[in-house]
């Protein structure tokens, strides 16, 4: 099996347990959860190329589920967090990249920025039989280095994002501590073929103190 082949498979290496502070994980690491088109690993860069047509939405106005989207996840455990960071250079409607937070088909959370009806807009989405959906525009942010952090704390997750800024907050959740909880980064292509996903870096560390 050669090095993407193993990417793909998300086989290269074991994961980090160390939360004690921010520290760096190797963004390769994790089980997929439907293994996307193609990856690449590069000096600049995790290139990851969704499938076509591939979405994560229960129900809610639409009326379809779709379990098809993209996630490679790792243990997500109480009182850490996850960030991440990815090039905003898509322009397709729906194109979408992230954060998942994962229990189950019904259970989860997604985050990030999904290009809808003419702008990139950071959003979430979050499901817990149904699937509801916030977003806000950011245009100012096309074609930049965005951060994405997801902090898990008590009976929540506090949701933040940043590009060339201070943080701010796009959602707090409620995330039932009694369920076994994964997370990791997402992308998902809904109406066409050819998206690719540059993740530049991936941290985990301690929960945040402040939601603001």
């Amino acid at each position: 099996m050669d090095q993407n082949e193993q990417l793909l498979h998300g086989s290269l290496g074991p994961q980090s347990n160390n939360i004690v502070s921010m520290n760096p994980q190797d963004i390769a690491v994790g089980e997929w959860l439907n293994p996307p088109l193609a990856l690449e690993s590069s000096s600049s860069g995790f290139f990851v190329t969704a499938k076509e047509h591939s979405d994560f939405w229960r129900t809610t106005s639409y009326g379809f589920v779709h379990d098809s989207g993209h996630a490679l996840l790792n243990d997500f455990p109480q009182d850490s967090s996850l960030e991440v960071s990815w090039i905003l250079n898509y322009e397709q409607q729906f194109d979408q990249a992230g954060l998942m937070v994962w229990s189950d088909e019904e259970h989860w959370i997604k985050a990030g920025i999904e290009y809808a009806d003419g702008s990139p807009q950071l959003g979430a989405v979050v499901t817990s039989v149904l699937s509801d959906w916030s977003v806000a525009p950011v245009s100012e942010w096309m074609n930049k280095e965005v951060h994405l952090r997801m902090s898990r704390s008590g009976d929540a997750l506090t949701i933040r994002a940043r590009c060339e800024s201070d943080w701010q907050l796009v959602r707090l959740v409620p995330l039932d501590p009694s369920r076994n909880w994964k997370a990791g980064i997402h992308l998902a292509s809904p109406s066409r073929a050819g998206l690719t996903v540059q993740f530049t870096s991936l941290t985990r560390g301690q929960p945040d103190h402040q939601l603001h």
